[in-house]
């Protein structure tokens, strides 16, 4: 059983405020010299028989119609080695 990973993300221009929130907090934490917090979606997928082109442009589709919001979220597949 192979595995895919999609990872989403908010695209750049798009405020994160709980990536701002994060940020803020490492201080205090005593976590400093972080420039920058993004927060994200990953998305493991155990996927059943070989994952050939046309499984990894299904997983796309997926990725595009139901894990990600793409007015405001880019996202990457890809597969994981075993």
């Amino acid at each position: 059983m192979a595995r895919v990973v999609v990872d989403v993300m908010l695209k750049p221009e798009i405020l994160d405020p709980q990536g701002q929130a994060v940020q803020r907090a490492l201080p205090r934490l005593g976590f400093e010299g972080i420039a920058d917090v993004r927060q994200g979606k990953r998305f493991e997928l155990d996927v059943e028989g070989p994952v050939d082109e046309a499984a990894l442009a299904r997983i796309h589709e997926m990725a595009e119609t139901f894990l990600a919001n793409t007015v405001i979220e880019d996202f990457v597949v890809k597969v994981e080695e075993a």
